[in-house]
């Protein structure tokens, strides 16, 4: 009987999350329809929740604002994309997907560039390259001792040069072919990983 409820208790709560999740996806949808329509300055709650057919209660009471909305768009669709590309053999990959996705969102993240302050960008794609660029590092890392903070500087350190090109392309208009780009990057800093890695545990 106990063994009964509690499995009650875990369905009716996966079932929370996901009305939670799916209602967060409604939002999020009827959000990028109208910035087909209107640019994200011009967008209010009102259009949002009448889009998606919702009051404004339950908007606020998944989202502080539209900046937050946006904010959890941008990671919903960067996690998507992303997917397994987190390794050595594969951040190619990640890192093309995260240009496709943004290509593919072109009216919604060019709406974010021109209407949200920069940090907030430059903040979301700080923290998904590093998230890619630190798995790798760790991957390359085995059997090596090497400090967390080198770890950390050295993914830094790389982060800064991926988005770079990210936000020059954005700025650019999308146009450069993200294929070469990333082939471009990969002939680049062949073999570099390592490298730093090596250099950090002799620096120790």
């Amino acid at each position: 009987m106990i063994c009964m409820q509690n499995h009650l208790i875990i369905v009716s709560g996966m079932e929370n999350i996901m009305s939670k999740t799916t209602t967060k996806i409604a939002i999020a949808f009827a959000f990028k329809e109208l910035l087909l329509e209107k640019p994200l300055d011009k967008i209010t709650v009102n259009d949002i929740t009448e889009k998606c057919e919702m009051n404004r209660q339950t908007f606020y009471y998944h989202f502080h604002d539209i900046l937050e909305l946006a904010e959890w768009i941008c990671e919903e669709d960067a996690e998507r994309a992303l997917k397994q590309n987190r390794t050595y053999d594969t951040w190619q990959e990640g890192f093309l997907a995260i240009f496709n996705m943004i290509k593919k969102d072109k009216a919604f993240i060019v709406n974010i560039y021109r209407h949200v302050p920069r940090e907030h960008l430059y903040r979301y794609l700080y923290r998904v390259t590093y998230q890619l660029l630190y798995n790798v590092l760790e991957e390359k890392a085995e059997g090596m001792v090497v400090r967390e903070e080198d770890k950390i500087f050295i993914a830094n350190f790389y982060k800064y040069g991926f988005v770079g090109l990210v936000l020059e392309w954005i700025e650019g208009g999308m146009k450069e072919d993200a294929q070469l780009i990333v082939e471009r990057l990969n002939f680049l800093i062949q073999g570099t990983f390592e490298q730093a890695l090596h250099n950090a545990k002799r620096n120790k």
